[in-house]
């Protein structure tokens, strides 16, 4: 019995994960942005459909960047200048191609590195037939249950991966700026030793020559 109860959770488990999967509509990526460059991304959409943007610069610079968003008539919908990171929602008015740019133009030598998560659509029910107002079976309701928290993890596995790359890139800055500093501390004071070494026995030649001329 225990097995069998132990193979229906797996079962369940393994259900409820293909269906979170089918079910989210979207774009995820992480992208290099170099410096006085632009890089634009553009999706096409139906009429009334909410899409939301979600980005944030890892690494680069002041981790600022511009970003706007057009619809398929060129108007613009968002539009915010060196920005760490933000969200924006919309309900589409019309079908057509929305395109969401990035800029890095403001920059003259600092590269960016740059997440975005781009979601459209309404999320469907899991299950055929299933609305707010349907009862729900207890396998229906714990694999509800279960898609409820698996897409709570994926947003904490997002966050804690951009926290983790964003401290990586400051920890890495900050040893080669440590390495840098330590290298020029060293030549500094071999530059002082060997001075100090030339000057101590400049000391002792003008005190050889100067005996020279009174023994004379």
């Amino acid at each position: 019995i225990f097995l069998n109860i132990k193979r229906k959770s797996n079962q369940l488990l393994l259900l409820c994960f293909l269906l979170h999967v089918a079910l989210v509509f979207g774009t995820e990526l992480t992208f290099e942005l170099p410096d006085n460059d632009k890089q634009c991304f553009y999706e096409e959409l139906y009429k009334d459909v909410k899409f939301d943007i979600d980005f944030q610069v890892i690494s680069g610079g002041n981790y600022d960047v511009d970003c706007f968003v057009t619809d398929p008539q060129n108007n613009v919908l968002y539009n915010e200048r060196k920005k760490q990171y933000d969200s924006f929602s919309h309900t589409t008015a019309m079908e057509g191609v929305y395109k969401v740019c990035f800029s890095n133009e403001f920059s003259t030598f600092t590269h960016k590195i740059v997440y975005m998560d781009f979601r459209h659509g309404e999320e469907q029910p899991l299950l055929e037939k299933m609305s707010r107002s349907t009862a729900l079976t207890q396998l229906e309701s714990s694999c509800v249950a279960i898609h409820e928290v698996l897409k709570v993890v994926a947003d904490s596995q997002t966050w804690y991966r951009l926290r983790e790359a964003q401290d990586r890139t400051k920890a890495e800055h900050l040893f080669e700026r440590v390495t840098y500093w330590s290298i020029g501390e060293t030549v500094l004071l071999f530059v002082i030793g060997v001075g100090q070494v030339m000057l101590l026995r400049s000391f002792f030649s003008e005190r050889k020559v100067g005996r020279c001329v009174y023994s004379a």
